[in-house]
């Protein structure tokens, strides 16, 4: 196949991320079912159908898959056709789909359309995106610091795919027009609007903010004294909010105000929301979209309010008990809350730590992404703070990481912290951790209730489980493969380089928790044969939860190889 030209770069790359991520899930027996076959330009694999063969042109890999898609297309034995877009080899395998699964081919489908137009919409409006951020903040973003310039961080990792996913940049059922007003990766304001709600029909935790309005203040002096304000996105408003307050018994007894009010600017994770005047405060708010899978919807369960509220205290007495990470652990307040009863009316109020100000706050899933200048944003890091070596920095970082989660480990915990949830703070010479979004741990609860006796309020029955599994599979596919080694995968000019510090730090993370802790995470992580991996386009779109049996579409897997064994040996 000849290389893509210009204009259908976008595609070409989209498509061998779906490939690969198909490949990796085994979608349609692509991986077990599939016999190796070598050409004159390579590896391929052969998938046996009814019709003939289908090959996928592969390259070895090591992360999460032993072989990922090489070229962007399916060439069908049969009559030599080479299917080169998304639509002709979803086409293709969806034939080969059980006939209860082929809507969910389809489903798929559409979420490579949004993504290849929002591919397209980055594409072209790189140019104007980095002069906003230089000329709002300047060309360096090591330079970037407070949490008003974070958000800058979160912009440009709105611009970078997902380790994982191959979709990430796709949201459902939303317009172009929409991610310009309202998506991260274009750094709007926009102000909020507000509806005014019953209090008896109001469950509010902790105190609001000085800058909530009232519902006079809005515009509702008739309700100034039954009423209090709950923030609603301007793309729930319309429909969506409508349905939710008739399913909520609401639509009679809440008032929506004219009026918008209080400037925000959004966060990489778009629903959450930073306030204008006030960016110690963020705003998680539900929006009826979709990420990560068509069923990964972007609501607010009131349940997964409680949970981050328990979450947080947990952490904190964990924390608690291990003085050293006292000063370098820093966690969000997200102990405040409200809802009505539905997971379109709901709020999170969540407040940063004191002290941020002069620091650059700069989250994971930012340290790959590019600077205004196209160089990354972690070499940016290194020039600044770790004499211009990148090494160092991700040192740095993987050593607190690890120190941290096998901390938790020991205690039984295992947090859903990815690369979005956890920001570099960083000051010469100093590097601290915040971490935020609290909810859906996994935890043992034996190993739990010998350290830390609850009960402790989580609302998901499906937090706690009797040994180690569910938590070593969340050790794994999010603190080791997401926040270390899709950086060693992500930088290949460093790759074993990156390799070989995780393995180190996380040995060494490991030796001093000792115990049948240690001695689990050296089976499980370190000298496993193979290691779980999420298969999210499987749980997330292409099957129903009846069909994939996923009980957490966020927390399915199948196997993928152990990177942190070295040839011939182990960890």
């Amino acid at each position: 196949m000849s290389a893509p030209t210009a204009t259908d770069t976008c595609e070409a790359e989209l498509l061998t991320r779906v490939l690969g991520a198909l490949l990796r899930e085994d979608v349609v027996g692509l991986r077990t079912r599939s016999t190796p076959v070598h050409r004159p330009d390579g590896a391929w694999l052969r998938l046996a159908t009814p019709d003939g063969s289908l090959l996928l042109p592969v390259i070895e890999d090591g992360f999460q898959s032993a072989y990922a898609a090489r070229l962007p297309l399916l060439l069908r034995e049969s009559d030599g056709a080479e299917l080169t877009s998304y639509g002709a080899v979803l086409d293709a395998l969806r034939a080969l789909a059980e006939p209860a699964d082929r809507g969910g081919f389809d489903a798929f489908a559409e979420e490579c359309r949004q993504t290849l137009e929002t591919m397209r919409l980055h594409a072209a409006t790189r140019e104007e995106t980095a002069e906003r951020l230089t000329a709002l903040h300047g060309g360096d973003p090591a330079r970037w610091t407070g949490l008003t310039a974070a958000l800058a961080h979160d912009t440009l990792a709105a611009r970078l795919d997902h380790p994982v996913y191959p979709t990430s940049r796709g949201r459902s059922g939303l317009t172009e027009e929409h991610l310009r007003l309202y998506a991260p990766e274009f750094h709007p304001r926009f102000a909020l609007r507000w509806l005014a709600v019953p209090r008896a029909a109001l469950t509010l935790t902790g105190p609001l903010p000085d800058f909530w309005p009232t519902p006079a203040l809005l515009g509702l002096p008739q309700v100034r004294d039954t009423h209090v304000a709950l923030p609603v996105h301007p793309l729930t408003v319309g429909a969506p909010l409508e349905e939710a307050l008739r399913d909520a018994g609401l639509a009679d007894s809440a008032v929506l105000a004219e009026r918008a009010h209080l400037e925000v600017v959004p966060t990489l994770s778009m629903r959450t929301v930073a306030v204008a005047d006030d960016p110690s405060v963020h705003l998680k708010l539900p929006l009826a979209t979709a990420t990560l899978g068509l069923r990964n919807k972007r609501s607010i369960k009131p349940g997964t309010l409680v949970d981050g509220a328990a979450g947080q205290r947990l952490l904190e007495a964990a924390a608690s008990r291990e003085p050293r990470f006292r000063a370098m652990i820093l966690h969000a307040d997200e102990s405040t809350y409200a809802h009505a009863g539905h997971e379109l009316l709901a709020v999170l109020c969540r407040r940063y730590p004191a002290g941020l100000d002069g620091a650059a706050i700069v989250p994971m899933a930012a340290l790959l992404a590019e600077a205004p200048d196209g160089r990354l944003v972690l070499d940016h890091l290194a020039d600044r703070f770790y004499d211009g070596d990148p090494l160092a920095l991700l040192d740095a970082c993987l050593t607190l990481l690890f120190d941290w989660q096998t901390t938790l480990f020991g205690q039984g915990i295992a947090l859903e912290s990815h690369q979005q949830n956890i920001s570099l703070v960083l000051r010469p010479r100093s590097l601290r951790l915040l971490f935020k979004d609290n909810d859906g741990p996994r935890i043992n609860t034996e190993r739990l209730q010998a350290v830390l006796p609850g009960p402790w309020g989580f609302d998901d029955p499906r937090t706690f489980g009797r040994d180690d599994s569910a938590v070593a599979d969340l050790f794994t596919t999010i603190t080791l493969h997401l926040c270390a080694g899709a950086y060693a995968f992500g930088l290949p000019r460093h790759r074993d380089a990156v390799l070989g510090l995780i393995r180190e730090r996380l040995t060494q993370a490991v030796d001093r928790l000792g115990g049948e802790a240690a001695q689990q995470l050296r089976a499980r992580v370190l000298d496993a044969p193979a290691l779980p991996v999420k298969a999210m386009v499987t749980a997330g779109t292409l099957l129903s939860k009846e069909r994939s049996g996923a009980a957490d579409i966020n927390k399915h897997y199948t196997t993928g190889p152990n990177y942190l064994r070295p040839a011939g040996g182990s960890a």
